[in-house]
């Protein structure tokens, strides 16, 4: 974070999504750690909420009427007590570190994937196996109907609320079930929904086909298999519920 000092004290750092061992300066005032800290967390200063923890005592909140002329020192830092960093932005404002999902990823064109001899598709044509299987047919009936007992079992239906892989930040409405040819490789029933905040990675439309909405909704969309969707009386998220009054 800088060049270490004498008076320099070894904390551990923490947040959602990192926690690692820092050297604090105590002559920093409480923005510069701020600063310093959001290359660390990921989270943006202003909604940096610190937090000293040492061990059994009591936390104490790292806060001050003027934090920019305020130091570090009128804290009782001791060494490897902890800082946590809470980032106080709403649920669907903030990144999502741990979901790979979101991550751009380079596709092979299927018409060069094809013509290699040393990829999967060619070890299962040569051995037969998946769609190259003679039974192949059966199989594929056999999933596609575990899948639509999947959807009648979890009662999915239009117009229904959900929830997501179980993730409260990712509640909404079913707006589609059935097939997506856009999704190559994967034939069977997928659920669209339609999410309440713009964590998805689409606006209803896949590849110029739409299924549901409007141009203007990106990021509000998703398709997901039948099992990542949890129907229920999901009311939608209100991040300002738990805000004071100003």
């Amino acid at each position: 974070m800088s060049m270490q000092t004498a008076g320099d004290i070894p904390l551990q750092v923490t947040s959602e999504n990192s926690s690692s061992e820092r050297r604090i300066t105590p002559s920093w005032t409480i923005g510069q750690l701020k600063a310093k800290l959001e290359p660390v967390t990921g989270i943006p200063p202003l909604s940096q909420k610190l937090v000293l923890k040492l061990g059994s005592q009591q936390s104490v909140p790292m806060e001050a009427a003027d934090e920019e002329n305020t130091q570090l020192g009128v804290f009782p830092l001791a060494p490897y007590a902890e800082i946590h960093v809470t980032d106080t932005r709403p649920p669907g404002a903030r990144p999502n570190y741990t979901d790979p999902s979101s991550v751009p990823k380079y596709e092979l064109p299927p018409s060069i994937y094809e013509t290699k001899t040393d990829s999967v598709l060619a070890w299962k044509k040569a051995n037969k196996l998946g769609r190259f299987d003679p039974d192949a047919p059966s199989l594929e009936t056999a999933k596609l109907l575990a899948l639509q007992n999947e959807i009648k079992e979890r009662g999915i239906a239009v117009g229904k609320r959900c929830r997501v892989g179980g993730e409260d930040a990712k509640r909404g409405v079913v707006m589609y079930v059935g097939d997506v040819e856009e999704i190559p490789g994967q034939t069977g029933a997928w659920v669209g929904v339609k999410l309440d905040e713009p964590v998805g990675r689409n606006d209803g439309s896949l590849k110029g086909t739409r299924y549901w909405g409007q141009e203007g909704d990106a990021k509000f969309g998703v398709f997901v298999r039948p099992e990542r969707v949890e129907i229920g009386e999901w009311p939608v998220v209100d991040d300002l519920e738990d805000m004071e009054e100003i």
